[in-house]
């Protein structure tokens, strides 16, 4: 049985998975946001790379069972839960968005983060 690779998250050559908020769930703006999933585990259910995004806001609403830890590399965003607390991030600070989370997203700098997401 061979070991599994080391996944590094240096910037890809590939290109991003580029997409918009749904028009629904849009607060402010449609800003563009560039994916790179780095490493996925279907069965595990793990994904993890990179994400950059430009200004705005718009709603999130996480399943029962997703999970998202991310750490910023670059920028500033802020996460406004539906109780009305605030939790702003910036360069060297992570956090994770736990399963059931609602509210919005806001990048208030362009945002480059690392991410894992867990779907369990």
């Amino acid at each position: 049985m061979s070991t599994p690779a080391i996944q590094t998250f240096e910037q890809p050559v590939m290109p991003p998975v580029v997409d918009h908020p749904r028009v629904e769930r849009r607060e402010v703006g449609a800003p563009e946001r560039h994916s790179w999933t780095l490493y996925e585990s279907a069965t595990d259910g793990i994904s993890a790379g990179i994400w950059h995004c430009e200004p705005g806001r718009w709603r999130i609403e996480f399943g029962p069972r997703e999970h998202e830890y991310f750490f910023v590399v670059q920028g500033r965003a802020r996460l406004h839960s539906v109780d009305g607390t605030v939790t702003e991030l910036g360069p060297g600070q992570a956090a994770v968005i736990p399963a059931g989370f609602r509210g919005s997203f806001e990048v208030l700098e362009r945002v480059r983060k690392h991410f894992v997401v867990v779907e369990r």
